[in-house]
């Protein structure tokens, strides 16, 4: 216990899935959090996206194990928004040595329909959003002098691509990008700049109607599934085919461990590295 005892972590996405299960592993190691989340639908984007009552969940989970948090709505396409919260945070905890991009969407369009709006929408989040989630931390992480770690959250699906995902891997390859550029200009500051890559992870990106779409349309002649049981087995089958290591996912927590490392002092020496945590998934 205690492996970043002491930390602020500022943490995008947090209302749920990965990004709840980083609060309040980080938590328990000893960080304070500070937490943003949308909680709201997005235009153009099909997937249901986190609520208020997700977020104030994410709140009492950290609470529940002695963590503290400081939980404020916030869209990453607006600066001024991630700012605000960020300063709430600060003004609780003190600046960020940890921050962690877990906010993302996924449309399920295929790319000859795709409309360029669609295709800006996830930009915007995916990529431009972390982008603003580090300009909004960096200031004050470089005045604290104390270094610190920004992980990235990209996606399995870089190594290899994917139909109706042509927009989500696009921005996911960019954060690559991003991170590797980033390690190098903030290396002098002791700030370190890694990615982790998921495959599937069973959260509500994945465990909804509108990805059931897609896996009925894939195995089920395009037929409904009669129950979400049924849907979430039929999905289970249908991507355990894509990993090296024959399951159809992992958990958040999973993706959380690999979080903790990056954001402890165990991985001090660790920079602009790819940690794929994917069941093969990358490589088959």
């Amino acid at each position: 216990m205690g492996r970043v005892e002491g930390k602020v972590a500022f943490i995008t996405g947090a209302a749920r899935g990965q990004g709840r299960s980083h609060a309040v592993r980080l938590a328990e190691e000893g960080a304070s959090i500070i937490a943003v989340d949308i909680c709201h639908d997005v235009d153009l984007i099909a997937m249901p996206l986190a609520t208020r009552e997700d977020l104030e969940e994410t709140v009492r989970e950290v609470e529940a194990i002695g963590g503290r948090i400081v939980a404020r709505e916030a869209d990453v396409r607006d600066s001024a928004q991630l700012e605000a919260a960020l300063a709430d945070g600060i003004a609780a905890f003190g600046p960020p040595d940890i921050v962690v991009t877990s906010a993302g969407v996924v449309p399920f369009v295929p790319f000859p329909t795709m409309s360029e709006a669609t295709w800006r929408t996830t930009i915007d989040v995916n990529l431009t959003g972390v982008y603003r989630t580090v300009k909004a931390a960096l200031p004050s992480m470089v005045e604290a002098g104390k270094g610190g770690s920004i992980v990235f959250i990209s996606s399995g699906i870089v190594f290899r691509g994917g139909g109706l995902v042509v927009d989500y891997a696009s921005s996911k390859a960019g954060v690559v990008g991003l991170m590797r550029s980033l390690a190098l200009e903030l290396g002098p500051h002791g700030i370190r700049v890694n990615t982790i890559f998921p495959t599937n992870v069973l959260t509500k990106m994945l465990d909804n109607e509108v990805f059931g779409a897609v896996v009925s349309n894939a195995v089920n002649e395009g037929r409904p599934f009669e129950s979400r049981e049924q849907r979430v087995e039929a999905m289970r089958g249908m991507l355990a085919a894509r990993n090296m290591i024959p399951l159809g996912w992992i958990e958040p927590k999973d993706i959380s461990e690999g979080v903790l490392f990056l954001a402890s002092d165990e991985a001090r020496y660790i920079t602009s590295e790819s940690l794929r945590i994917d069941l093969g998934f990358g490589g088959k």
